[in-house]
């Protein structure tokens, strides 16, 4: 008999769209919020819903230019015999808005910054731009390298939030109605649950939330299709749903997203941005050909992300005046 496989269709430099092992997760899930549980089928798109004017998807990028090390200040001045090791890194996040049949970036910013955990850490300036310092608090429990890299996703996430933010004031001349867009973040939510009209895109997977009779659904679901609405209660309640981007074959949960919105919004209004991520999502499908993480990496975060990695500049030119900063001192 032959053996049948499926290859997964994202570059492996990337990982895997799914865990090989996915870990139950340990938030209590409420999975009757749009079905109760011996109903729960497989939702087609809503034939003739309304696309909102204006989409406007939002991602960021970090990149680690040097890890530095920074020497132990001395009550007396002398020498310092220790040193703690940091990072400096640049991040940036932008809007992308498609609008009209045509997609244009609407802001972007980055920042450059020191994470560290030395008490007298300080900006360090080069010709290049400045890091600006953010100390963290040690933990001996954890490597210092988790934690610098968990202070500088932190940061990040935070800066993502502002520029989020500030998305739909840069709609100024646009002429889109007011409330008549639709924001989608890439990744979980994470702190920007309170902005109206907001959804989190989850591309990769690596919990499982539904129990095994439910979950089974996932694997099932055809392009464009999605999964009933279930809630997520854990640090940050979250209302969550599947959905399945076209695809050209592969494992069961090619293509398939995480989408997430508020906890607090009317169970009406959470089944409408379901049905809305439906008819707005799969259209901005890529392809393998053209993206290694294809379809679940939407066309205009790719084009973001690649705009946003060439505004954190040359890393080359980086490294150098971060070099010529550091043997001035």
């Amino acid at each position: 008999m032959t053996m049948r496989f499926s290859v997964d269709g994202w570059d492996p430099g990337y990982g895997t769209s799914q865990d090989e092992d996915l870990s139950e997760s340990k938030a209590e899930v409420d999975a009757t919020v749009e079905l109760p549980k011996d109903r729960w089928q497989l939702i087609d798109p809503k034939a003739g819903l309304a696309h909102p004017a204006a989409l406007l998807f939002v991602d960021g990028v970090r990149r680690i230019e040097a890890r530095v090390w920074i020497e132990d200040s001395t009550p007396d001045g002398a020498p310092a015999t220790e040193a703690s090791a940091a990072l400096c890194a640049s991040y940036a996040a932008g809007v992308v808005c498609c609008c009209r049949g045509q997609a244009h970036l609407v802001k972007a910013e980055k920042e450059r910054g020191l994470f560290t955990i030395a008490r007298h850490a300080a900006d360090i300036v080069t010709w290049a731009g400045d890091y600006t310092a953010h100390r963290t608090e040690p933990d001996p429990r954890r490597p210092l390298a988790e934690i610098l890299s968990q202070a500088l996703q932190d940061r990040m996430t935070k800066f993502e939030v502002t520029v989020a933010s500030k998305a739909r004031s840069s709609l100024a001349g646009h002429v889109i109605p007011d409330g008549d867009d639709l924001l989608i973040v890439d990744g979980p939510l994470r702190g920007r649950e309170h902005l109206p009209r907001t959804l989190g895109y989850v591309k990769s997977h690596h919990s499982s939330y539904l129990p095994p009779d439910l979950n089974s659904h996932v694997g099932k679901l055809e392009s464009g299709q999605r999964t009933p609405v279930f809630l997520i209660s854990a640090k940050l309640n979250r209302h969550s749903w599947y959905l399945r981007l076209p695809r050209a074959g592969g494992p069961p949960w090619s293509g398939v997203v995480r989408m997430e919105c508020s906890a607090d919004l009317p169970v009406a209004e959470v089944t409408r941005l379901a049905d809305l991520s439906q008819t707005c999502l799969p259209r901005f499908a890529s392809t393998r050909y053209k993206d290694p993480r294809a379809p679940q990496n939407l066309y205009p975060i790719s084009g973001l992300e690649r705009e946003l990695r060439h505004r954190l500049g040359d890393p080359r030119l980086l490294y150098r005046a971060l070099s010529r900063s550091a043997a001035a001192l």
